[in-house]
């Protein structure tokens, strides 16, 4: 038996069928001119926060880079977003990571979130030169531990990929004239890309927390998928 779905490609335009899981709270953008559609595509909650932790990462690499902001003011305000960033994850996906079973790996990213946090202050404080000198390395470092985290606990051969371009880019990162910027758009792109595709997952699990129809409507879309 095969770990990973290898019948379904790595990336793919975003599907519509969705599960119940995937369908609660899920955004769905059409943006028209008169018959003309410039831009349609769902967001689930996941795909939610993608962007929201996009967006934090080219805001916090970006500024770090190129504006000349106290490092401890930088550090309290990050902070403060980060955690914005965690309830809004943990908010968001709860649902979702309860119905798949996969609860653990909301709180592995929580964890790695926090202890990025804390030694990012602890340098900037502490005035710790190696974790200074460091950063764009540890946080592209935590972000490749959680994305072959992720790969491993959903079966997904986009996230193991994800991780492991992230761990190739650490020393490409740090011989650049601008490696916080760098290392902004880098996982700032990533989070954003990954929003916007469908990538492959494990096949569907018993949903013990649904109910009957819900299962049902579930297994209906599953069949729909492998019909499309």
């Amino acid at each position: 038996m095969n770990f990973f779905s290898v019948r379904e490609p790595i990336v793919r335009r975003k599907q519509e069928t969705l599960d119940v899981q995937d369908l609660q709270g899920s955004w769905y953008i059409n943006c028209k001119i008169r018959n003309t559609t410039l831009f349609s595509s769902i967001y689930t909650r996941i795909d939610q926060v993608f962007v929201i932790w996009g967006l934090i990462s080219l805001i916090v690499f970006s500024v770090a880079q190129l504006f000349p902001f106290s490092w401890r003011v930088q550090a309290i305000a990050w902070s403060i977003l980060t955690l914005v960033g965690v309830i809004s994850m943990v908010a968001l996906t709860i649902f979702w990571a309860q119905v798949e079973r996969l609860m653990w790996l909301v709180y592995f990213w929580v964890i790695l979130m926090l202890v990025g946090t804390i030694m990012t202050d602890l340098g900037i404080f502490l005035n710790w030169g190696w974790i200074l000198l460091n950063l764009c390395p540890i946080w592209l470092g935590l972000s490749a531990i959680g994305y072959l985290g992720t790969g491993w606990g959903i079966q997904s051969r986009t996230f193991i990929l994800l991780g492991l371009i992230h761990i190739l880019s650490i020393g490409y990162i740090q011989s650049l004239t601008m490696p916080f910027l760098a290392t902004g758009l880098f996982m700032g792109g990533s989070l954003l890309l990954v929003a916007q595709v469908q990538w492959d997952m494990r096949p569907p699990i018993d949903y013990a927390l649904l109910t009957e129809d819900q299962k049902e409507f579930n297994h209906q879309q599953h069949l729909l998928r492998q019909q499309s």
